[in-house]
Formats: C-alpha cells, structure tokens, sequence
C-alpha cells in the first residue's frame, strides 16, 4: 500500500510540473485568426505536395518514369494542391463568417435567470463568455467492488470477486488550471457511491459489541450483500489534449474523443450502511433487510484515477481507510470498472 501511495504522489508531481510554465491567453482579432487559419491550411497543402514530389523524383530516379512524365505529374498535383489552398481557405472564411453571424441566435433554458427559477428563449441573443474555463458533467461509474485485509489477495478473499459490485453517480465541474492551454484541468464535484460486498460460504456480517465479523448462516442462503452508501466529495487533476474552437467573439476547449487520465482522490461520509440477506425455510422465500451501525467508520477518503479516450474511461479507487472501527480487522474496500462522464 505504500507503495502505490509513492507511486500515485509521483505521477501527480510530475504532470503538473510539466506544465507550469504556461503563458497568458490573449484575445486574438477576427483577421489574426484567419491569417492563422490560412497559414495552417498552407502548410499542410505544401507538406502533402513535397511528399508527392519526393515519391516521384523516387520513380524517376528508379527508371519507372521519364523526366518528361515526372514533371507532367509534379506541375499536376502543384495545381491540385494550389487549388485545394484555395478551396479550403474559402471554406474556412465561409464557415467562419456563418458562425460569427449565427452564434448567437439560438434559443435557451435557463435556471435562476433574471430572477426566475426557469426562463425559455427563442431566437434571443444571450450574453456569450468569450472564454468558459469550467464546465460541468454527469459522472456514472460502476464495476466489480471488493475489500482486503493487508497482505491478502483476491484468491482468498472473503468476498465474491464478480458478485461484489459498486455503482457511482455523481455531478462534476471542469475547471481549466492555466489560461493558455488546456492540457491540465481541475474536476471536482461530490458523488453518491454505492459500495457491495457478497461474502462466500455462507457467512453474512453479525455485530458483538464493537466486533464485526463473518459468521456462518443458519439456513442456505440464496444471497448475502453487504452495502454501505457513501456522500463523497472527489478531486481529480485531469491531464490530455484537446481540440480548440477560436472567433473574435469566444474561446472554447474540447476534450470530446481525446485521450485523458484523472489522478486524485475523495473524502466524504458514509450515510448508511445495510445487508439484505435470501433464503428458505421450508419451501417459504424469506428476504432479510438488516441496518444497522455494524462499527463502520463514519468518514471515508481514498485514491482514486481514470484511464480512457472521450467519455469513457478505466477507473478505480481505493479506500485509505479501513470499513470497520477498531478493534476489527483493517479491511479497505477497492473497486475496478468503467466510468463515464456524460458532458
């Protein structure tokens, strides 16, 4: 475990270092950023161009081609790429123009806007931020969820491996950290999670006094799940690239199909704790909802990251601290799966 507390330290010192050295953003005019547009256009029409020609002075050097036929082909795609310059420029320019025009006139819903708790426009002009720093999302999560004493592994956990599971939901905020580049990012929020364990054998969690352990059942059990709900507040530093989308009137960064990945971590509480227990007596299905405090901690905090392209990602977490109180056994509760950040 201390380990990867090191390990994870490390990687989170080393990206954000990387990139502190960003520099001021400046507002650019329309011109600015069509002469940037234009010469970006350029430079790839050219470096397609000198590829070709390098492909066909290859040939003519190979005997497959005369000289003649080499420059016949070489003064072709000189045209073809002259006029796809020209073809893309009046495209950019165009598209350009339209959205500058037609930015605004879009109709919105609104929560808190002049006053009112909802307010519908159409076809309204609304104030437009020129640069929005930080956006918000829904966060889904869930996978496969267990807990391990140390020095344990999953062979002989107590628990099952694919029948423990855990669900998250949860709102976030993206905050870009520097104001000329969006490679590094703040995401923070609060989520519900929803963490369960199904110990094998038979057992099912019995509470003495301030001990908490697996007992054996009296009876077969069809299922046993120990759930605990937690209220917890995560915080990530989101690193990865992004697309930018630039006029006179805004800025805006996209991380819409990119690659990311989100170190950090969480505290909060945990709200309730429960075990629902099935099983027969005589042929008669009994179903068993147990709650109670079972000596858990009331505080939890923990390691947490995520690994993907777009708005889905790898994710795990780990509990720093263990689910039970002293003097119970320290067992942290982990969890593997998929996360997605609907934005």
């Amino acid at each position: 475990m201390k380990s990867i507390i090191i390990y994870f330290t490390l990687a989170l010192f080393t990206f954000s270092s990387n990139y502190a050295y960003c520099q001021e953003e400046q507002k650019k005019s329309k011109e600015e950023i069509l002469e940037s547009k234009r010469e970006e256009i350029i430079k790839e029409e050219k470096e397609k161009l000198r590829i070709k020609v390098e492909k066909l002075n290859k040939l003519l050097e190979e005997g497959e081609v005369t000289p003649g036929q080499a420059e016949a082909l070489k003064k072709e795609a000189a045209e073809l790429h002259a006029k796809n310059i020209e073809n893309r420029i009046a495209i950019m320019e165009n598209e350009y123009e339209f959205d500058e025009r037609n930015e605004n006139e879009t109709g919105y819903i609104a929560f808190g806007d002049d006053g009112k708790v909802v307010t519908v426009r159409v076809n309204n002009v609304r104030n437009k931020k020129y640069d929005k720093r930080t956006s918000s999302d829904l966060v889904i999560a869930a996978g496969f969820n267990n807990a391990l004493e140390e020095g344990q592994s999953l062979n002989d956990s107590d628990f099952k491996i694919g029948g423990s599971r855990f669900f998250e939901l949860g709102w976030a905020w993206k905050t870009r950290v520097f104001k000329n580049s969006n490679w590094l990012r703040l995401k923070y929020g609060f989520s519900f999670q929803f963490d369960g364990l199904k110990p094998t054998d038979n057992r099912y969690f019995v509470q003495d006094g301030d001990e908490t352990f697996l007992t054996d059942f009296e009876y077969d059990l069809d299922k046993s799940k120990f759930r605990m709900d937690k209220l917890v507040v995560p915080l990530h530093f989101e690193f990865g690239p992004s697309s930018k989308t630039e006029s006179e009137n805004y800025l805006r960064y996209s991380t819409k199909g990119k690659f990311k990945v989100g170190l950090g971590g969480y505290a909060g509480v945990v709200i309730g704790e429960r075990q629902k227990l099935k099983y027969k007596i005589d042929g008669d299905k009994q179903k068993d909802k147990l709650k109670g405090g079972y000596n858990t901690n009331d505080f939890v905090y923990g390691l947490s990251g995520y690994l993907g392209w777009g708005w889905a990602t790898l994710y795990a977490k780990y509990d720093l601290n263990p689910i039970f109180q002293d003097p119970n056994p320290e067992l942290h509760n982990f969890s593997v799966g998929l996360r997605f950040d609907v934005d």
